[in-house]
């Protein structure tokens, strides 16, 4: 029998961060849940604030260079979000199937999950990597590129979106260690990338010494090469056996029902972002119009949001790892009870976050920017933006525990009913009809964060996705061999 990790124990409070970090194996079925909570959370949430370094760090180094090389990291970026969608969505399914397999303490089963997973990622890297490869600057000019921003940075956008899949592998990987219980190693993972990103982001776009600057292709070079080391480092820490779970021995195969219920739950996971995503790009197009200082502002602002909001969803995942083991372990009353207490924490950490932009957004936005007209805008939305944060800090929570249990239909129908049949209609009649410009378009997202919590809330207490059952593993049905 595999050896089992001990329950979360009663230690000081000091030496369960410690555990947490030094990432120790831990049952989280058993134990203190409140600890619980605080040993899959802290990791996670580092791990998230160094996921959203990524562009932030890029995006600060090429603004000293001009406006065309910020413009090809903004469109790129977008661009990438369809990436994220499809790991994001497959780490959601990733993470709720090892999770449920390691609540049942079947080590095995947990190992054919994480090894499924990486076989469909591999098919997904090579289908959303080649259009990024061969056409990059058709996929500029699809997007509205001026021609000096597709001449400065068609190369850029081959590296990036070419690259697709390491930053798909970076999510799968990291869904692996959560789903295991174990997501110091994904925060170690970004610290790596991280680390050798700024390094080389400052190297490679100014130049040092006989290193020829690059610009804007220096910040593709840099990222590039930094997750590419990270991805190489998750590879072996999953070989050595690091962690809860080892990708190698009779286990490690791959088996096609267990893929086909990961396309299956990947689905939801997919569908989530694509929506969210989709939408922030309609809120784009409602903004545009009003001028390009609005437009600067305004993506100033989200991009300050999206770094704000990654620890917040680092402390939804642990949700998210809690429901699916409690779930696997016949606990549903403690999956519950997981949720809420997640969910009180992530809204205590919202508020902190809404009282930090209202205070001192200028001083954030001015980092990016000195020209008034788009800095006035900048702060204006970053501080309307965040008053809805108290109320989406649940939304959060909520769909992660939905997905955690592997019912991604919920949370895909509550982003598809929130954002594209509330959300962006209210923006649209705000802004033009009403007259509240992009005033209407901040709003809106304030009042549509609101409601998805609502929403997500009177749904999860039905208790619905208690009963979720997962495709059993191939591993515990007899072989007919």
């Amino acid at each position: 029998m595999e050896p089992q990790p001990p329950p979360v124990d009663s230690r000081s409070w000091w030496r369960v961060v410690l555990a947490s970090l030094r990432g120790e194996p831990q049952d989280c079925t058993r134990g203190p849940l409140g600890r619980a909570v605080w040993i899959l959370a802290l990791p996670m949430v580092l791990e998230m604030a160094m996921e959203s370094t990524f562009s932030i760090v890029d995006i600060y180094f090429v603004s000293h260079i001009g406006d065309a090389a910020v413009a090809t990291i903004g469109l790129t970026e977008a661009m990438l979000t369809i990436v994220y969608a499809f790991g994001v969505g497959l780490a959601m399914a990733t993470t709720a199937l090892v999770a449920r397999r390691v609540g049942e303490k079947n080590v095995d089963g947990a190992v054919r999950g994480a090894s499924a997973a990486i076989a469909l990622g591999l098919v997904l890297s090579i289908v959303l990597g080649l259009p990024g490869l061969l056409f990059p600057d058709t996929l500029l000019r699809w997007m509205g590129a001026p021609q000096e921003v597709i001449e400065t940075g068609t190369t850029y956008t081959r590296l990036t979106l070419g690259g697709s899949g390491v930053v798909l592998f970076l999510y799968l990987n990291n869904a692996i260690f959560r789903g295991a219980g174990d997501p110091a190693l994904a925060l170690r993972t970004l610290l790596l990338a991280n680390g050798l990103n700024i390094v080389l982001d400052r190297i490679l776009i100014f130049g040092l010494g006989p290193i020829p600057a690059f610009g804007v292709t220096g910040a593709g070079m840099a990222t590039l090469t930094g997750r590419s080391i990270g991805v190489a480092y998750q590879c072996w820490m999953l070989r050595r056996g690091s962690g809860a779970i080892t990708l190698r021995g009779p286990a490690a195969r791959v088996e096609r029902p267990i893929v086909a219920e990961l396309v299956r739950l990947s689905t939801g996971g997919v569908a989530q972002l694509f929506i969210a995503t989709a939408s922030w790009v309609a809120l784009f197009k409602i903004v545009a119009p009003f001028g390009k200082e609005v437009l600067s502002g305004y993506s100033i602002a989200i991009r300050i949001v999206i770094f704000a909001l990654m620890p917040a969803w680092g402390l939804s995942n642990a949700a998210a790892t809690l429901v699916g083991q409690n779930l696997g372990a016949g606990q549903p009353a403690r999956a519950e009870r997981s949720v809420w207490l997640t969910g009180f924490m992530n809204m205590a950490f919202m508020c902190a976050v809404t009282a930090t932009f209202v205070a001192f957004a200028p001083q954030l936005v001015a980092c990016f920017t000195s020209n008034p007209p788009t800095l006035e805008v900048g702060v204006h939305a970053l501080r309307t933006l965040s008053y809805g944060y108290v109320f989406y800090a649940w939304g959060m929570v909520i769909a992660q525990a939905f997905n955690g249990a592997g019912d991604t239909r919920t949370p895909t129908r509550i982003n598809f009913f929130c954002f594209w049949c509330f959300q962006i209609p209210l923006a649209w009649t705000l802004a033009h009809p009403l007259g509240l410009e992009q005033d209407g378009v901040f709003w809106s997202v304030c009042i549509a964060e609101s409601v998805i919590a609502a929403v997500a809330i009177a749904l999860f207490r039905r208790g619905k996705w208690k009963e979720v059952q997962l495709a059993s593993d191939v591993a515990t049905a007899p072989s007919g061999h």
